[in-house]
């Protein structure tokens, strides 16, 4: 299979903006289940895993902000640093996908998702630090609130998405990432040629 169309990225992003909708009304059904699993991250960290970082940039501003002005989660109050942080899982996870080329899919999805989830979390703390809380935020809040009460969501992230991934690309509805001699250096480097000529 080649290359993902536009349009197709296009149909995908849309999918994923929904399921940013969906996912949480589903768990808010739950007592904390929302709070605990972060499902409006899956979407949008997978949109950029598979479109690449422009669509997974337009998910992560779109999704938590049609959430909210449809079903009214996240609150107003909420949405601009969740929009950032979820803005930057989409763009950073697609950015990553594109530029990390180990020669293994699987070491370069978890590099990836590591990557954008970390960097999320730094930025997203840093604006309440700076704009959104400033002067009321404490090191202690951004650990217990980013990694702490969070670590449930992170595990499911860390689990669900490579396996979706790998299972979207053995029912060939991905591109393949490498040949099947991918792990080897020689393709690693024809890849890395390839991509900087685009």
């Amino acid at each position: 299979m080649n290359k993902l169309s536009t349009l197709t990225k296009c149909a995908i992003t849309a999918v994923c903006m929904a399921l940013c909708v969906v996912l949480p009304m589903g768990l808010h059904a739950i007592p904390n289940a929302a709070t605990l699993l972060s499902p409006m991250h899956i979407p949008v960290l997978l949109c950029g895993l598979v479109c690449g970082w422009p669509f997974g940039l337009l998910c992560g501003l779109a999704g938590p902000a049609l959430s909210c002005f449809i079903t009214g989660m996240p609150g107003m109050g909420y949405l601009p640093i969740m929009m950032i942080e979820l803005a930057v899982y989409g763009l950073v996870c697609g950015l990553a996908m594109h530029f990390i080329r180990t020669g293994y899919v699987t070491a370069d999805l978890y590099i990836s998702l590591i990557t954008a989830m970390l960097t999320g979390r730094i930025i997203a703390g840093a604006s309440r630090a700076l704009i959104f809380a400033a002067g009321t935020y404490s090191w202690k809040a951004w650990a217990t609130g980013y990694f702490v009460s969070s670590i449930p969501g992170i595990i499911l992230q860390l689990m669900l998405l490579p396996t979706l991934y790998l299972a979207l690309r053995r029912a060939h509805l991905l591109p393949a990432r490498y040949n099947k001699n991918g792990s080897n250096s020689q393709n690693t480097i024809n890849h890395l040629r390839q991509d900087s000529a685009l």
